[in-house]
């Protein structure tokens, strides 16, 4: 099996080169992987690194995209990429050595169409007392815990995130690449490119897995770590779910254009929240924070015209 290693970046090419020296120790094969590197308008010195990484033995290459965002970078590596496997991650992740071989190992032995590894968090610095593991999804290390699990419709398995999950590639060129008009952005918090894709898979009648042995450390830096950006980054991430979810038909009971079950949840964690005599610090913030995205959500269903929105999606052609 030929895997696919897909990594975006932007100006982080101290970052990057520890994510390529991680991808070298790789006790996958060389020969049978790729790894290609979508460069989203970098101006530091990341073409030197990618080279370096090059001239060291891994069998990089290296793709300059103009177009801002992430998913434009990742949709120009899906098109160059000859992988039967598509691995993603990020350019501030380290994965296991065991990573890409846990992968295929599950691909091979399901026979499912994707796989969503585990994440687990690199602190900067120590995380503040009012952080709990709620909020970890925020950061992109949701550790979905140590026993497998399927992925499918009508199940509550691990959503795959684009720091740590595989496609085979046959299915990529069946269901697309990532929108265009969802994910990073410099100098936004926007957000809901993979919640999206998942989606897409899900509704395709795809199946998946969680497997946690493919395992992969994501670095949280001390600048995330601050009530402000939980309070951005929630708020805009229920504006983008919502945008997201009305791109595909639901039998899920709705009130007001919002489903049923979050305004009954919305409900309890105002009543947590108000409760400050009798929860910690971290419960409490923890509920006003879902608060703030139920709101986020809310204001895009009633205002942004979530429910009529197409999607924007890119094919993938090889």
């Amino acid at each position: 099996m030929l895997i696919s290693v897909i990594i975006a970046t932007h100006n982080r090419s101290v970052l990057l080169a520890r994510t390529l020296d991680a991808i070298a120790r790789q006790r996958w094969p060389r020969e049978s992987m790729e790894v290609i590197v979508a460069d989203n308008r970098s101006t530091d010195d990341t073409p030197a690194v990618v080279e370096a990484a090059r001239a060291a033995g891994l069998p990089v290459r290296y793709l300059f995209e103009q177009r801002p965002g992430k998913s434009h970078a990742v949709n120009a590596a899906l098109a160059l990429a000859q992988g039967d496997l598509i691995a993603f991650t990020d350019d501030d992740v380290q994965p296991e050595a065991e990573w890409l071989g846990a992968l295929a190992h599950a691909v091979d032995q399901t026979g499912v169409d994707f796989v969503a590894g585990r994440i687990l968090p690199i602190w900067e610095c120590s995380p503040p007392d009012w952080m709990s593991p709620a909020l970890h999804g925020v950061l992109a290390v949701p550790d979905n815990g140590t026993a497998p699990q399927p992925i499918a419709a009508g199940t509550s398995g691990a959503m795959p995130i684009g720091a740590n999950m595989a496609v085979r590639s046959d299915v990529i060129a069946k269901v697309g690449g990532l929108r265009t008009d969802l994910g990073k952005l410099e100098g936004s918090l926007r957000t809901g490119e993979d919640h999206e894709f998942f989606l897409r898979l899900i509704h395709g009648g795809y199946r998946g897995t969680y497997e946690p042995s493919a395992l992969v450390r994501h670095l949280v830096p001390a600048s995330r770590l601050r009530r402000g950006y939980f309070a951005r980054w929630l708020f805009q991430n229920g504006s983008d779910v919502a945008r997201v979810e009305g791109s595909f038909a639901s039998p899920i009971p709705r009130l007001l254009g919002v489903p049923r079950y979050m305004w009954r949840r919305a409900g309890t964690d105002i009543v947590t929240t108000v409760a400050s005599l009798t929860v910690g610090s971290a419960e409490r913030f923890a509920s006003a924070l879902r608060v703030l995205w139920f709101v986020g959500y809310v204001r895009e269903s009633w205002l942004g015209g979530a429910a009529t929105k197409k999607p924007t999606l890119t094919a993938v052609h090889r």
